[in-house]
């Protein structure tokens, strides 16, 4: 892996960088969401809890000494993955993308599950500040999110692809509006709107 050096602001000069993770990364990140659903899924016996718990266990402590400080570690950082290659976002699959609009598809999964075959509602939050603010806020210099609203118009299923898009929509100064929206089919699921803000040098 190539050293970065000391007296670059990583925050500020973010960027994709789909070689550093490596050609196994998004086999590891989808072996991890499979995990996450099967979990959720599961109502297994007390020695199949133990057995499954002891060896996931075992495999967090392989991985503990390849730990790196967040400046080079490569979750979060692959535009070619879903969910950039980071197992806590929403699995998006980008379809096009410019300066001022993104589209792409998403399917929430069995560890998405609110109840009664929904989405959890607050996955909802996570995908739009994902999505939009890797738009709004993710090309240097970076913006954080300053606020978000997010209309719930339907219950979103699971296990079905939907189309999720998003526009910046307004720029003054270091301010950034932007908004997104949620579809199944034509049918709209959910929409948001929110504020980005561009951080000043050396602003974390």
């Amino acid at each position: 892996m190539t050293e970065l050096p000391e007296d670059i602001d990583v925050w500020q000069t973010r960027a994709w960088d789909p070689p550093r993770g490596g050609p196994h990364l998004g086999r590891l990140i989808e072996a991890v969401r499979a995990v996450q659903d099967a979990v959720v899924e599961a109502a297994a016996s007390d020695a199949v809890t133990l057995d499954v718990a002891e060896r996931l266990e075992r495999i967090a402590a392989d991985l503990e000494p390849w730990a790196v400080p967040e400046r080079e570690r490569v979750a979060g950082r692959q535009p070619d993955l879903p969910g950039r290659g980071h197992p806590l976002l929403l699995p998006v699959i980008v379809d096009d993308e410019d300066d001022t609009h993104v589209s792409g598809r998403v399917v929430f999964r069995q560890y998405h599950l609110g109840g009664n075959g929904a989405a959890h509602g607050g996955t909802l939050p996570l995908l739009f500040d994902d999505f939009v603010g890797r738009l709004a806020g993710g090309r240097p210099p970076i913006a954080r999110t300053a606020f978000l609203t997010v209309n719930y118009r339907a219950i979103t299923p699971l296990d079905v692809e939907l189309r999720v898009e998003a526009t910046v929509d307004k720029i003054e100064g270091r301010k950034r509006w932007a908004s997104g929206r949620l579809f199944d089919g034509e049918r709209r699921l959910a929409d948001a709107e929110g504020l980005w803000v561009e951080l000043r040098p050396g602003q974390p």
